[in-house]
C-alpha cells in the first residue's frame, strides 16, 4: 500500500484535456486524489470538453453540442482533481515545472498571468493538429476541424451559404453551394456523409428555392489511390461505393497544390469549385513540443517515448495519445493516432503511475488493435473487428457497425461518468431526439 505521508506531496500534472488526458485525470482523481494520496492537476486551454471524433457531427449540425459538452471545472470538482485554465508554453525539467502562458479571453482581457506549476510526474497529452504540409492558400481559405470553435464556425458558414443562396435572385455562381473536403481519412469520409444528409435537412426547413440534388455538390479529395488509405481495401471499397451512391464526387489520386477563395487546385491543373473548403488531411503534434527543454521529437513534432510511455530523455515525463510516438513492436511500426489507442494508454498509465509511486518497475504498454470503424451518418457504417475471440479480422457494415461505432463513444463516457449517469443521459438524448429537429439550425 502507498504510505500517505510519502505520497501526499506527489504532484501529478496532466497537460491536455482531450480523451486521454481527461480520462486519466478523472481516474487518478477518483483513486488517488480522493484519498489524499496525490495531487492531480489538469492544464487545459479550453473551458469545455467534447470528444474530438464528434467534431465532424457538430460541424455538419447533426449533433447538439449542448448535450455532449462537459465542463472541465465541474468534472474536476466531481472527481477530485484540479483544473487550471491555460496552455503550456514551456518546461523546466531541472526544476520540474510546467510553464503556462497568460490566458486572454475573447475580448482581449487578461484572465490569468504567465505562471508555473510544479510536478513530480508529468503527463503530456496535447493531441494533434491538421498537417497542411505548407500547401499554399490553406491558412487563408480552408477551415480545419481541430476544436469545438472550428466545428461551430464551419456550421455557421454552411448555414449562411444555404440561406444566402435561397435569398438571392441571381443564378448560383459556379462555386456556390459546393463544398470540398480535402483528405479522405476517417474524418473526411464521415464529414461528407454527414453533410450530405444535414444540408438536405436544412434546405427542407423552408429554403425551397434550392434543389439539393441539383444545386448542392460535395467533393471528397484524396491524394492516395483510395479513400480511407490507412484501413483495409475492403473497408475502403465499401465506403467509396456508398459515397458515390449518394452522389458525392470522390477524387482519388488527386494531390492538392493550392486552395483559393473559391476553388481547390490540383497538381494536374484541375480546378474544383468550392464555396467552403475543409482541410482534413494529415496530422502533426503541436509545434511547441519541438522546443520544450530538449525532449526528443520526430518530424511531425511527436514526443518520442519508450514502451512505458516515458519520454526517451526524462523518466519523470510521460506522453500519450496523438502527441506521442509510441513503438508498436508487434507490427514493427508506431501506434496509430486513434481514439482506442488514447483510451488504452490512459488506462495503462493510471496503473503505471500507481506503480511508480510505490517504487515498482513500470510495465510496457502494448497496443491492442480492436479494428476500425467509420460512420457514414444515418446511412451506414463500415469497419472491421479484431482481437478478442477472433483470429484475424471480421468485416462488418450496416446496423452492426453503427452500434459498434456508438459503443466507442460510450466507452469514453463511461470512463468519465460511470454507468449510472451514462445510462440516464443516453435515455434522455433518445427521448429528446424524437421531439426535436435532427439538424442544428443556428
Amino acid at each position: 500500500m502507498i504510505q500517505a505521508s510519502k505520497s501526499q506531496s506527489h504532484r501529478i500534472v496532466i497537460v491536455g484535456g482531450g480523451a486521454a488526458g481527461l480520462e486519466l485525470a478523472t481516474s487518478l482523481g477518483d483513486t488517488l486524489a480522493r484519498k489524499g494520496l496525490a495531487e492531480v492537476t489538469l492544464i487545459e486551454k479550453a473551458r469545455t470538453h467534447v470528444w474530438k471524433p464528434k467534431l465532424h457531427e457538430i460541424a455538419a449540425g447533426s449533433m447538439d453540442v449542448g448535450r455532449h459538452e462537459l465542463n472541465y471545472l465541474a468534472q474536476a470538482h466531481w472527481h477530485h482533481f484540479k483544473y487550471r485554465l491555460g496552455e503550456m508554453n514551456g518546461l523546466d525539467r531541472a526544476q520540474r515545472q510546467v510553464h503556462v502562458a497568460p490566458f486572454v479571453d475573447e475580448d482581449g482581457v487578461l484572465v490569468t498571468q504567465q505562471h508555473s506549476i510544479p510536478y513530480d510526474t508529468l503527463v503530456i497529452a496535447v493531441g494533434s493538429r491538421s498537417n497542411d504540409f505548407g500547401t499554399p492558400g490553406v491558412e487563408e481559405h480552408a477551415l480545419k476541424l481541430e476544436t469545438l470553435a472550428d466545428a461551430e464556425r464551419f456550421h455557421r458558414r454552411m448555414l449562411d451559404a444555404c440561406i444566402r443562396a435561397h435569398a438571392q435572385s441571381d443564378a448560383l455562381r459556379p462555386s456556390q453551394l459546393q463544398l470540398a473536403v480535402i483528405g479522405a481519412g476517417a474524418t473526411g469520409v464521415e464529414l461528407v456523409a454527414q453533410l450530405h444528409r444535414t444540408t438536405r435537412e436544412v434546405v427542407a426547413f423552408g429554403l425551397d428555392t434550392i434543389n439539393p440534388e441539383r444545386d448542392i455538390k460535395l467533393h471528397l479529395i484524396e491524394a492516395a489511390d483510395r479513400v480511407l488509405p490507412a484501413l483495409s481495401p475492403r473497408i475502403s471499397l465499401g465506403a467509396h461505393e456508398l459515397l458515390e451512391k449518394l452522389g458525392i464526387a470522390v477524387h482519388i489520386n488527386a494531390r492538392v497544390s493550392g486552395v483559393g477563395a473559391h476553388h481547390v487546385e490540383l497538381a494536374d491543373g484541375t480546378r474544383i469549385p468550392a464555396e467552403l473548403v475543409v482541410w482534413a488531411a494529415g496530422i502533426k503534434a503541436p509545434e511547441f513540443l519541438e522546443n520544450i527543454d530538449g525532449l526528443e521529437t520526430n518530424r511531425i513534432h511527436q514526443l518520442a517515448v519508450h514502451q512505458t510511455l516515458q519520454t526517451t530523455r526524462d523518466e519523470n515525463i510521460f506522453a500519450m495519445g496523438d502527441c506521442a510516438a509510441c513503438p508498436w513492436p508487434e507490427k514493427n511500426a508506431m501506434v496509430p493516432p486513434r481514439a482506442q489507442a488514447a483510451h488504452q494508454q490512459a488506462s495503462h498509465l493510471r496503473r503505471q503511475i500507481l506503480r511508480r509511486m510505490r517504487g515498482q518497475a513500470l510495465e510496457p504498454y502494448h497496443y491492442r488493435d480492436f479494428g476500425s470503424l467509420v460512420s457514414l451518418g444515418d446511412y451506414s457504417a463500415v469497419g472491421s473487428l479484431m482481437g478478442g475471440i477472433m483470429q484475424g479480422s471480421l468485416f462488418i457494415d450496416g446496423l452492426i457497425a453503427r452500434v459498434m461505432y456508438t459503443s466507442l463513444y460510450k466507452m469514453h463516457e463511461l470512463a468519465l461518468h460511470g454507468i449510472t449517469k451514462v445510462a440516464l443521459e443516453t435515455l434522455t438524448r433518445a427521448i429528446t431526439r424524437r421531439t426535436e429537429s435532427h439538424v442544428k439550425l443556428h
